[in-house]
Order: C-alpha cells, then structure tokens, then sequence
C-alpha cells in the first residue's frame, strides 16, 4: 500500500454501484474454510463409509456457491452524504452509512492479498459490535479512493479541493522495530495459545512431552553424578536460554508487525501503516481519540524509550486488531512529548503540573500481597520445612515497592486535560481531554471511610481491556470532592466531544 499515492477519487455525486473484486469470492471461501476447517477434518478422519466421506466434499461445494452468491450479490456506492451498501437477492439488505458516522477506515492486506492486488477494507463507527460495512475485497486502488472519500466527507473538505500530501509524523527504521521487539512480551503470548491450541487437540500432549523430557534430563545428570551447585547452574542455563528464545521470537513478531511502520497526518485524520508480509493500514480522525496511555517499562528505560497508544470511539470486535491504538510503538521521550504536544496542543502537556498523592498510604498497595504472601510461607513451610519463611522474605521488599510507588504517583488537571501517573518498576501515564470525559464517579471503600479518602474514577468511550484505568486514588476526601465538582462543573459546560 502506497499512503502518498494520490488515489482516484469517486465521484462526489450519486455514483454507479460497484462490485466486489471479481476474486473475492476466493477471499470469502477461504475465511469461511478456517472457521469450518476442524469438522471438515473431523469428518475426514472419523468418517467411515464411502457415502460419509462424500461429505467434506458436499460441504466445500456449499461455501463455495455461498461465497460466489455473495460477490454477485453485493453492491456499493456513493449517494450524497452516504455510502450504501447492498446485499442479498432473496433476502435484499440495504445499508445507508453517514460518512460522518465512520469513525475509522482499517485496510488489511495478508501475503496473498498483496498477490492479487487487493486490500480488505472495514469501516468503523463508535457504536455496534461489528463494523459498519466489511468489504472482503476490494482492488487496491479502490481501497484507497475510498478512504480518501471518507477522509474528505468527514472532514467536510471540498471534493474539488487540492489534495495535500500526509505529513509523516513517525517512521520507525528496522533498527527500531527490533528494539520493539526486546521490549515487547509477545512471543510469550503466542506460546500461551500455542499451548491451549495444543491442549485442546490433546490434553496429554504436553504432560507426556514433559515427562519424557524431565526423564532425559534427570537421566543425564544422574549419569554425570551432578551435585546442587550442578543442578542450580543447569537450572539456570534452561532457564537463560528459555529467555533468549522467547525474546527472539518477540524480535520475530515485532518484525512480522511492526516493519515499515509509519504514522502520518492528513487533513486532521491520522493514518498507520505497518507488516512485513502483512500490511495494515488504518485511518481515524484526530478527534475520535477519547484517551492516551504513556508507557515506560524497565528495557523502556534501558533503552531510553517510551511507547504510546490512544483509544479511539470504536467499538472493538471480538477477536479484532485494534483499529488505530499504537501512535507510537517505540520513540523517544522527547518525541513521545512533541507527538503528544502536536495532537493535543491545548493540554500543555509538557507544562502540567503534578500533584502527588500522600506517601502515607504506601501500606494500601502493600495490602493486597500480605495474604497471598502468608498462604505461600505456609504451604512452603509445611512442604519444604523451615526454609519455607523464607517466603516471607517477599513482604520487605512489596513493602518497599509499595513506597517506590506511591512516591511516583500523582495526578494533574489544567483547563484541557486530567491526567494520572502511576507505577515504578513498570510505569504508566494515562490522560484524556476532559470534554471527552462521558462519566465520573467518587467511590469511597471501607478503609477509604476509615482513612477518610477516595477514588475518582473518570470513564471515556473505547477504553481497551489492557489499558490502565483513568482514577485517582487515596485521595483526601475534601480534596477528591473539590476536584469532583471543578470537573463536573466544566462538564457541564462543555458538549461531549466524539
């Protein structure tokens, strides 16, 4: 995909409906094959009989006429202000999509995508489960002419216009995608599903590789007559290279991921594109952002980096990428600052003022680990002896981690924005423009009532599941009600913002 190529624009106009690529019925079948690939296999396996085996064939035959049926059954165009997307013939669907309403425009290309020249195409709203419309697929260039439609319809820009090339506000070279991948963990995501996918075709697969492999190993070592300090270097030496390995897989992934990243403007509308065999690109308005999240890990700090992502008022399906998340996968602290400064100019970001947050209240993040801490000293105890206190050596140091971290805690509020940093050893800030706010609620637990504070939870549209939430916490209660009724006030003055 080619995001500085000027695509042909459609015609602003009502327009002649359009078809699919006459190929996507090839894209169609075979996503519907994954979904059905395990009965097909199951039937070929476990089938018996010549009339049994007849029927992976029988129901190939049916997703295939399934996937013709609906490229000759599927239309789109341009009417006015609207996309309309057509399908069905016996049972006729007619779909009428605001432009003002789509919110983000993702193009995906897998290997054989890029083969046949074509992208899949998925435009978003902030309201549903599923996407507005998803054209599996559409030729390249339509791809991108119907992006830049979407663009230039939602920004209310004139159509007969000049088009302005996209300002490129982040490119990552490969050297940086790799320091992506030192930071990341997801090698250990993809071995966790590996190992549920493993686990659901054979629950015994696993259990017996390990033991066979437990076996060997203690074999040899027996063999060489290994003592402690023997088993204690073999141990760590599995364990070192297990790091090394998954950390190289992160590499890979990151590769596969993140290469030829590159983040770009236009017209207000943010555009990412990325992957190395696979390529990805999405589209969103500035203004659909609701939130950011600021990012700083221990390898962060090794490698002076910071990563930061945005949540957009799209609704995220299941199973989904995001549709735009990573403004910035791996960059600098001072970029990360100008990126922020760039996009969110009111907020002063680089001048807002922290308040911290009392240091008293250490022992309330200390809390949650002293039973969990007890109950591993006892068990450890009762199986190994008295080097099980040894357990309890975890509270000192969660005692002083609990400090660390509420040291490094505070909040900050300006006209603009309300922001929160928290954390130490893995370090996060996450703010929002506080016209974007959409709810506040002040919680108040039984040992808030005690010490006598409170937390402020704030809640914006599109949080994701992994993003940390917006709240400030251990607040004085005079001081969590004054900001409760500053914000509520200058809500109440300000429209929501989408």
């Amino acid at each position: 995909m080619t995001p500085d190529a000027a695509p042909p624009p459609l015609p602003a106009a009502t327009q002649p409906e359009r078809r699919l690529h006459p190929m996507s019925w090839l894209f169609v079948l075979l996503q519907q094959l994954k979904q059905f690939i395990v009965p097909l296999i199951a039937l070929v396996v476990f089938g018996s009989g010549d009339r049994d085996e007849l029927w992976p064939l029988i129901g190939v035959a049916v997703l295939v006429v399934t996937s013709l049926w609906q490229y000759f059954t599927y239309r789109y165009g341009v009417s006015g202000d609207s996309l309309v997307v057509r399908s069905g013939l016996l049972e006729r669907s007619v779909r009428v999509i605001p432009f003002a309403r789509i919110h983000n425009v993702a193009l995906q290309q897998s290997v054989l995508h890029r083969v046949f020249g074509v992208a899949e195409v998925r435009l978003e709203s902030a309201g549903g489960k599923k996407p507005e419309a998803q054209m599996r697929v559409l030729k390249l260039e339509d791809a991108l002419a119907l992006e830049a439609l979407v663009r230039r319809r939602g920004t209310a820009a004139s159509d007969a216009g000049e088009v302005r090339e996209a300002d490129t506000l982040l490119a990552l070279s490969p050297l940086e995608v790799l320091k992506v991948g030192l930071i990341s963990n997801r090698g250990l995501i993809v071995i966790g599903a590996g190992v549920a996918g493993v686990s659901q075709f054979s629950p015994r697969v696993l259990p017996n590789f390990f033991e066979a492999f437990g076996t060997r190993v203690l074999g040899f070592a027996g063999e060489h007559h290994f003592g402690p300090a023997d088993y204690a270097i073999a141990a760590l030496s599995l364990l070192a290279l297990g790091l090394v390995l998954l950390r190289l897989l992160s590499v890979l992934l990151a590769l596969l991921q993140y290469f030829g990243f590159r983040l770009s403007e236009h017209e207000r509308r943010l555009t990412v594109e990325r992957g190395l065999l696979a390529r990805w690109r999405t589209s969103a308005s500035r203004r659909r952002i609701q939130a950011w999240t600021l990012r700083e890990g221990l390898i962060h700090r090794l490698l002076k980096r910071r990563s930061l992502e945005v949540d957009t008022a799209v609704a995220e399906e299941q199973n989904q990428q995001r549709a735009l998340r990573e403004i910035a996968p791996v960059a600098t602290p001072a970029r990360c600052d100008e990126l922020i400064e760039h996009l969110l100019p009111k907020a002063a970001w680089t001048q807002l003022q922290w308040q911290a947050l009392p240091t008293s209240a250490w022992w309330r993040l200390l809390l949650p680990e002293i039973v969990p801490t007890l109950l591993a000293a006892g068990f450890a105890t009762w199986r190994f002896g008295a080097w099980g206190l040894l357990a309890l050596l975890w509270l000192p140091w969660s005692a002083w981690r609990a400090r660390q971290r509420i040291r490094r805690a505070a909040y900050g509020v300006n006209a603009s924005v309300v922001a929160v940093r928290e954390g130490w050893w893995s370090r996060h800030w996450r703010f929002a423009e506080i016209d974007k706010l959409q709810a506040l609620q002040l919680t108040r637990s039984p040992i808030d009532r005690r010490c006598g504070t409170a937390t402020l939870w704030m809640d914006t549209s599109g949080a994701g599941a992994m993003a940390p939430p917006l709240r400030i916490r251990f607040l004085p209660e005079a001081e969590a009600q004054a900001l409760y009724a500053a914000l509520s006030r200058t809500l109440a003055k300000q429209a929501l913002r989408w």
